[in-house]
This record gives C-alpha cells, structure tokens and sequence, in this order.
C-alpha cells in the first residue's frame, strides 16, 4: 500500500530549508508520494508571494514534490486558524494521504499538542484567563499566550512556543485535525539552523524573509547558497522577466485608492475587523500617502501590523466577511497547479477514491460545468488575485493568466 504525504506551504520562495523537511519528513513517515498545498499569489501574513504560484510549483517539483495543489486564495490570505482548515480540509478530501508534515521550533510535537488540545477544547478557567488578558487591551496572539502559559502552569515548557512562526501553524494544523476527526497522521520537523525572521544566512540555510531582502537588494551570490539550484534558475528567470513581486508597496497607491473609496460601512465589511478599527482604517487612508505610514497609523498593542496587512489584503482583493464566513463552512476544490508523472498516477487513484471531488484541471470548464456558487466564487477570487497581482510587475502584466496558463508538467520542467 502506498503511502502519501502532505504538505502546506507557501514556497516564497522554495529554499534549503524547504527541500530538508521534504526530504526529513519522507524518511519520517516513508511516504511513496508527496502532495504539496501552496498559498498562491498572495500569502497569510498579509503580503504578496515574491513569484507567481506557477513558479512556485515549478520549484516544489524539481525539488521533492508529486502533485501540487492551489490553496485557494480566500484561505491563503487567512487568520492561521482558517489557512490550516483549509488546507487540511483538502488533504481530507484526496482519500488518499496518510500523513500531514509541518515544520516547527519546538522541540517535540507533543508540546504543540498539548496547546492545541486546550485551544480546541476551550476550557472555562482557559477562557476566563484568555478574556481577562484582552480586557489590558494587548493583541489576540499575545492574550492567547499569556492565558496559556497559565493555563497549562509550565513555564519552562511552554515559554516562547508561541512566538515562533512554524509552531503557531503547526497548532493550528494539530487543533484542525482534532475539530475535523482526520485520520491524517501528524509528523513535526524541527526547523534548522534559522528561524522564521531570522535575516543571517548559516551554512546553506536562509529563512525566506532574508532570502526575500536579498533579491530586493540583487544579492545574487548569496542567493546562490541558500537555494536548490533548479529554484534559483526558475527565480533568476522570473526576475530577468520582471514578473515579481517584493511585497504589498507594489500596490499601495491601489489600496489606498480603494480604502478611500470605501465607506465606513464597507470597511467594517472586511474580515478581521472589530471595535471601531474601521474608523481608524479610513481615517489613516485619508491621510496617507503610502502603505508603511498607513500600517503604522493603524497599528496598536490590540492590532498587530500582519492583522492589518492582512485586512489591507481583503480590500485590495475584495474579500469580505461573508465570503471569509462561507469558506469556513465549504470544502475547497482541488485545483490542481502540477504534477510529476508519479503525481500523474496519483491523480488517477484521487479520481477512482472519490469521484465526486471537485477538482478543477480547467478554469473555464469548472465556472462553466460547476453548480456550486460558493465553489465559483472562491475560483473567481483566485482569478480576480493572479489579475491584480500582475499588476505589480515591472513589464507584461497581464490579466487572465489563471485561463491561459496551462498545469505544469513534468515536460515543461524538462523545458525550462
């Protein structure tokens, strides 16, 4: 029997560390096949995806991985809580993966379990400790952190789990899978020699945030050392193209065009809003001429600065609370981005497993053939993403690129 691996990442892009837990957690878990998630264009702590979701799956291919699937963007762009039911919701569907791997700093996955138990069972002491933490006006994450560490009465243990990057996703994965009742088994690797924001290279290592500030400043040689080379071929001919984008400045005249022609009313229709943030939004984007002066209006102790990019995202995007609520409550299609011809296979035991998946090889046949409106709408938001997201290249920005863009195979890689 064949044993399938899963995966959730953002690949932005695809570096050294990446390609170690590909391969750490295939030896962990034996897996025969790996299937990827990735967040598209635009990605969850509120910013834009430095290369396109093709590119990226061109990268995951070269480097490990069989099928690549599409997190639809309405997730992508989501709390932590909402990008790992997503993804763990479409891993769910296949009918064929075993075993999900995420990376973390914790030592052991039995840590983050432990956070994850009371997260999803919500005792009554934890909830009182979490409301009394909000009442001294601080963030949610670090209300939600000092309850905890009470909570479970360890400090030693449960100090500083909490903020790193890896380990707040890997409890949401692990709080997902207990809500949902998957039978996917969890694996953890422990993150190597940088952490999330770190911005040194050590050895072959780099986080991505560093490697992201390296291309912003064409450090080409160390570039180099931290990224497969298959991945730094695939960048260096994005870059040349000037199909990239370094964050969300590319866009801010357009958010705040947008902010500005919102009323109050349609900007506490955004998701993630609450307590009158709208009237600090409108009154921050009336005023400012760029994004790092408009964050930096709005930010607080009580709103930290990915919470607002991530809002900033939804206007840009036109993502609501509705749509956000619908997403919660729909199991994601399964748009298929690229495979190798070992994911080709794959896809044909999907399709045998469970035929009434709703899987989308055809953006067109899909809008047209599909009669789920909140399945259609999700698709059009991915759409509406990768249109605006060309927006900010230096040069052939155009729209479409969802229709005319074919599904990556393993002869285009052979071609590129």
């Amino acid at each position: 029997m064949s044993r399938v691996l899963g995966i959730i990442a953002e690949y932005n892009p695809f570096h050294n560390g990446h390609l170690y837990h590909i391969r750490e957690s295939i030896e962990q878990c034996g897996a025969n096949y790996v299937i990827c998630i990735i967040s598209g264009n635009f990605v969850q702590r509120g910013n834009t995806s430095i290369i396109d979701k093709w590119t990226k799956t061109k990268m995951a291919l070269c480097n490990g991985a069989d099928l690549v699937i599409e997190l639809p963007t309405v997730y992508s762009t989501s709390s932590a809580e909402n990008f790992a039911e997503g993804a763990i919701k479409i891993l769910d569907s296949l009918g064929v993966v075993d075993t999900i791997s995420f990376g973390m700093e914790a030592k052991d996955i039995a840590t983050l379990n432990n956070i994850a138990n009371v997260l999803y069972q919500e005792p009554k002491e934890y909830v009182t400790m979490l409301n009394h933490e909000l009442s001294k006006g601080i963030s949610f994450p670090k209300a939600r952190e000092n309850a905890l560490m009470m909570y479970l009465n360890d400090i030693k243990r449960y100090a500083n789990v909490l903020t790193g990057a890896n380990n707040i996703l890997a409890i949401e994965y692990l709080k997902t899978l207990k809500k949902l009742k998957s039978q996917l088994m969890p694996i953890g690797v422990k993150r190597q020699k940088v952490l999330y924001h770190d911005e040194m290279i050590v050895d072959d290592f780099a986080s991505a945030t560093a490697i992201r500030k390296m291309i912003a400043t064409r450090q080409f040689d160390d570039i180099r050392k931290v990224i497969p080379r298959t991945s730094y071929i695939l960048l260096a001919q994005e870059l040349k193209k000037g199909h990239y984008v370094l964050d969300l400045s590319n866009f801010q005249k357009e958010i705040l065009y947008i902010l500005r022609k919102m009323t109050v009313e349609e900007i506490r229709a955004l998701p993630d809003l609450s307590e009158g943030l709208e009237n600090a939004i409108k009154n921050a984007a009336d005023s400012c001429n760029n994004i790092i002066d408009l964050v930096n209006m709005i930010k607080s102790k009580r709103y930290t600065q990915t919470r607002i990019q991530r809002i900033l995202v939804y206007a840009l995007l036109g993502i609501n609370k509705k749509m956000m609520e619908t997403s919660k409550k729909t199991v994601p299609y399964t748009r298929i981005l690229g495979y190798t011809e070992k994911g080709k296979r794959l896809i044909s035991e999907i399709m045998q497993r469970n035929q009434k998946l709703n899987l989308v090889t055809s953006v067109k046949k899909f809008l047209d053939e599909n009669k789920s409106k909140p399945l259609k709408d999700m698709l059009q938001t991915d759409i509406y993403a990768t249109n605006v997201y060309t927006l900010g290249y230096e040069r052939d920005s155009w729209a479409n690129l969802d229709y005319t863009n074919k599904i990556i195979t393993i002869e285009d890689l052979k071609n590129s």
